[in-house]
């Protein structure tokens, strides 16, 4: 069965001031895959991500138009024109980054934080949630007994888990990934490209990578960002079982 189109995008451009970054940008994305964009340094690929939570929001001069739709509660929206409220947004819209940024708290305050802010006040289901997104992201069984030690004294690896972990308690319907394995020696990356294929049965993910063997891996479809255009890219996807 054919999948249900997640994201539109048709001639979607957007400058820095005079500079154009992205060039009539058109795709379609199904959901429940994994997107991999590729291309040099320099050409906007973080940008491109920053679309889709308005990351772009309060840079002076940045602005976004075209046609953007991406599907919400099974409702169309359309950041771009700012119809749905940013914190709403971002609750849905998920990202970690290339560098791991847990906050100088302890690994339970940095889960119950999102939840925080979105108004969930039941201390019993803060615990729940954390537990469930802790477990997708493969890191409980390594941390529930130090719940209450600092952060920012894990591994790189546990670190990387721990922002997906962040990203996962509010269940967003999209999580952008902005090179994040990058920083992580061969083991930690294998474990977070292992755990974003089975996200995928969950969210639609879009990934920013510099590296053709991992999109081979785990990409189901593939894109080259380059001189701000868009083009489906040449390298082959293996499409690991999901």
């Amino acid at each position: 069965m054919e999948q249900q189109e997640k994201i539109i995008l048709r001639n979607v451009n957007f400058w820095y001031g005079r500079n154009r970054i992205l060039d009539k940008i058109s795709m379609k994305i199904a959901g429940q895959t994994i997107t991999a964009v590729m291309g040099p340094s320099g050409q906007g690929k973080t940008t491109f991500l920053g679309l889709f939570n308005r990351l772009w929001d309060d840079i002076p001069g940045a602005k976004a138009d075209g046609h953007m739709e991406i599907l919400l509660d099974n409702r169309p929206v359309t950041p771009i024109r700012k119809d749905i409220p940013t914190p709403m947004l971002r609750r849905k819209v998920g990202m970690i980054f290339q560098e791991p940024n847990p906050l100088p708290m302890s690994i339970a305050k940095n889960m119950a934080f999102p939840l925080k802010l979105a108004g969930i006040q039941d201390k019993s289901y803060r615990e729940a949630k954390i537990k469930k997104a802790l477990e997708q992201a493969f890191l409980w069984d390594e941390v529930k007994h130090r719940l209450h030690t600092s952060a920012l004294d894990l591994s790189g690896g546990q670190k990387q888990r721990l922002c997906l972990a962040r990203a996962l308690v509010l269940e967003p319907e999209i999580l952008l990934c902005d090179e994040p394995t990058s920083s992580l020696d061969a083991h930690a990356a294998n474990v977070i490209e292992e755990l974003l294929v089975q996200l995928k049965t969950r969210c639609t993910i879009l990934m920013v990578s510099h590296n053709p063997d991992q999109v081979q891996r785990i990409a189901d479809n593939v894109f080259e960002l380059q001189n701000g255009r868009m083009n489906p890219s040449d390298i082959p996807s293996k499409h690991l079982p999901g």
